[in-house]
């Protein structure tokens, strides 16, 4: 049976709960977290009025360190042709932030990293040590003063009818890093596929927090911990009229750190970055 939990940061068992949803389903949800839902509501409104802006062209994406805005169908899931029915902004704090943003954008990241960062901690203390034996280091270890963890601020335009054939707002894919943390986006969508093949709906409450697994903890964990498929589905009738934005924070480890398979964690992530078309 497929039971994705929706985990109280209160709880002493908070940390059992959320591994053993992630262990079981790939994604976890996190209510009453400490991330103040007003300051998550104001950098939803910063960047939905950079994505509103002609301006944002004047920050196009540096293929060769993946910052800054990548136009309207720029990236595709892996092995699929059509690109996904979306633009975004990656962003590091060593990177650019556009003109006319308060600090709110840094705030939120370093916010959520630090959240991040407990959640690995919780992952390591509930996961088997057959299996955390192996690992290089601690889990929150391999992203301390990374450079590649990034905050992706994604807009999905209003649908038009006019979209290409199959194409959608994220067609089914995994994500790359360690975990991902995302806010709430501004609506519902984001659908994860269970064992046998049927597609859930993953909770899109207001305030919580999903989190779920990328292919470099399934590689680093050598398989207890699997990266699930989502997807971004289009929105039918009056909703496919409105738009939604979406802000994961993608935990990458330190381009160093060692995968089992002894790949650094920075080949792995070019290898998949041109998997998906943008690097």
């Amino acid at each position: 049976m497929f039971e994705l939990l929706t985990v109280d940061y209160a709880s002493p068992n908070a940390g059992r709960q959320l591994a053993e949803s992630l262990r079981h389903t790939g994604f976890a949800v996190i209510k009453n977290h400490p991330i103040a839902a007003s300051l998550v509501d104001d950098v939803y409104g910063e960047w939905q009025g950079f994505f509103a802006n002609e301006a944002k062209m004047n920050y196009l994406y540096d293929k060769a360190v993946q910052e800054g805005y990548f136009p309207f169908a720029s990236e595709n899931a892996k092995y699929t042709a059509v690109k996904d029915l979306k633009e975004f902004y990656h962003f590091y704090p060593w990177g650019r932030l556009p003109e006319g943003m308060s600090a709110k954008t840094l705030e939120l990241y370093g916010e959520m990293s630090q959240l991040a960062a407990q959640v690995l901690d919780w992952v390591q203390a509930n996961t088997s040590q057959e299996i955390t034996s192996a690992f290089q280091m601690p889990l929150s270890d391999m992203i301390k003063d990374s450079n590649r963890t990034l905050m992706r601020f994604i807009h999905y335009p209003a649908l038009t009818g006019d979209e290409a054939l199959g194409s959608v707002r994220a067609a089914p894919h995994e994500d790359i890093g360690l975990l991902t943390l995302l806010p709430a986006a501004t609506a519902k969508g984001l659908q994860v596929r269970g064992a046998n093949g049927q597609w859930h709906e993953v909770p899109c409450d207001y305030g919580t927090i999903i989190v779920n697994v990328g292919d470099t903890l399934s590689a680093i964990t050598q398989g207890y911990y699997q990266a699930t498929t989502h997807q971004v589905t289009n929105p039918m009738g009056e909703l496919a009229k409105k738009p939604r934005l979406s802000m994961p924070l993608f935990l990458h480890p330190r381009d160093e750190v060692v995968l089992p398979d002894n790949r650094t964690a920075l080949q792995y992530l070019m290898q998949r970055l041109t998997e998906i078309g943008v690097a």
